[in-house]
């Protein structure tokens, strides 16, 4: 059984991702021990509230360092602020610095943005259909699917440096079509929350237990 490490760093929805994780298939542990992680064969870094929040107890934690690490050598998936914490910065709150292993910004919705006609509510609550094309294993059988969200900001990869390459895997329309889902080697990153999606986001989870790189 495929043995996921769920990053602990003080915020998150730990339990209901951890939960959704075992009944896809997982053997899951809670910790933010380097050796705990080290020893996983995957790692999962989960997120919600604020990013200012999230990146002090991160750091506090330890947590920065072992994804960092766990990048060099196995599969990690990002959700929500966890996905924002993979940029260079986000504008919630003034600048904040994060992880930087994704070159770009992280930018909150605009309320004069309309959607079908209407202005956009922020933040950006409930069920939305996720748009893709690609065939890469993560995706199978979930494409342009409706997932779960809730947020007010969102993810803009940095299109002018060539690292982001192909990068973007699915998007999203809300007021201005966004990142909803990246992968970049061995990352895999979604700003919807597959824990909360039902049969569809079970499905990419159980993609993710099965990915390998």
């Amino acid at each position: 059984m495929t043995k996921v490490a769920l990053l602990d760093y003080g915020v998150g929805n730990l339990y209901s991702v951890a939960n959704a994780l075992t009944v896809a298939g997982a053997d899951v542990v809670i910790t933010n021990d380097p050796q705990t992680i080290k020893h996983a064969d995957k790692v999962m870094l989960p997120g919600v509230g604020a990013i200012s929040d999230a990146m002090h107890h991160m750091r506090q934690a330890g947590v920065d360092v072992a994804v960092k690490d766990a990048l060099a050598n196995k599969p990690v998936m990002a959700i929500c602020v966890g996905m924002q914490a993979m940029f260079d910065y986000s504008t919630e709150g003034g600048q904040v610095e994060c992880l930087g292993v994704i070159a770009g910004s992280v930018e909150r919705f605009d309320e004069s943005w309309t959607d079908n006609g209407q202005p956009i509510k922020i933040p950006h609550v409930g069920w939305n259909v996720v748009n893709t094309d690609t065939d890469h294993q993560l995706w199978q059988g979930c494409a342009n699917r409706h997932f779960y969200f809730t947020h007010s900001y969102y993810c803009q990869p940095d299109m002018t440096d060539v690292r982001n390459d192909g990068v973007i895997v699915a998007t999203c329309d809300y007021g201005v079509r966004f990142c909803a889902s990246l992968i970049k080697d061995n990352l895999f990153i979604t700003q919807f929350h597959p824990e909360k999606s039902h049969d569809v986001g079970l499905r990419l989870l159980r993609n993710f237990i099965h990915w390998q790189i």
